[in-house]
């Protein structure tokens, strides 16, 4: 059986709103999130994402009201980011009708957590998001990656919306990651986040070889072509994005007739 790959479209919240920005900066508002869900779920997304992105650096919860709205509206899976610290943080959140949680710096911040949470809820409610860039330092036992220009670099880890660097190479954290029992990675390329210039192709190849479980690309999505090369180059199980859906430039039921169309199996 061929498992088909995913379109997702991600919400990045902020005081209850959708915004969207460049490199994590200059954020534009976007919409209700709770009408652009419904919106893809009539589109034919396989899941839709909301992320808290101010929720850690502002040192609060998840906003629980948004993902009871969209629970109660949607039949596609939610997954819900963003301020989630404790196993009580992951309860009150798929409790409100997430289908999974997504952690990120509190992941890095204490990795028991991704043990404890896939304990606790299974492998399949704990998403493991991981925000990277470049690093062009040398630096021993780092995993060195070619560029497309023939450079080679290795990709540090980031935390609390990419403000704060954190000497973890990705390739590492993702495999200690999975086996912690993350059920999927959530991959973003800050080089490429908001560009429109295509996923960071180099690392989410190395990502999707590193580990066995799915991993969702995502960051810097402007053509179609960049969603069928995160699926072909990067090896992707999902690819993410955000602003193409939000103004309108393709519907998710385009990126998939245009996949469909060039051999990837999608759920149309």
């Amino acid at each position: 059986m061929v498992l088909t790959k995913r379109i997702i479209p991600c919400l990045d919240l902020k005081d209850g709103r959708v915004v969207k920005g460049t490199h994590f900066v200059g954020l534009r508002d976007a919409g209700d999130p709770v009408e652009l869900a419904q919106r893809y779920n009539e589109q034919g997304a396989d899941e839709v994402v909301f992320l808290d992105i101010t929720a850690t650096r502002e040192d609060r919860g998840t906003i629980i009201d948004v993902v009871q709205r969209a629970a109660d509206q949607l039949f596609l899976p939610l997954t819900v980011g963003g301020g989630i610290r404790t196993i009580e943080d992951m309860k009150q959140i798929l409790r409100a009708g997430a289908d999974k949680v997504s952690i990120n710096s509190s992941a890095v911040a204490d990795p028991n957590l991704i043990s404890q949470g896939a304990e606790r809820f299974g492998t399949q409610c704990i998403v493991v998001a991981v925000d990277v860039r470049r690093n062009y330092e040398t630096t021993p036992g780092k995993t060195p990656i070619t560029l497309a220009d023939g450079q080679e670099c290795w990709y540090e880890v980031v935390t609390h919306g990419g403000s704060r660097g954190t000497g973890l190479d990705a390739v590492a954290w993702v495999r200690e990651a999975e086996e912690r029992g993350a059920g999927e990675i959530l991959l973003t390329s800050m080089e490429t986040d908001g560009t429109k210039e295509g996923f960071d192709i180099p690392i989410t190849g190395a990502v999707s070889e590193a580990v066995g479980i799915p991993v969702v690309a995502s960051g810097g999505v402007g053509t179609l072509d960049h969603f069928y090369e995160g699926f072909t180059e990067g090896k992707a199980d999902a690819c993410l994005a955000a602003s193409v859906f939000h103004y309108g430039e393709f519907t998710v039921r385009q990126v998939k007739e245009y996949l469909a169309g060039r051999g990837i199996p999608v759920r149309l």
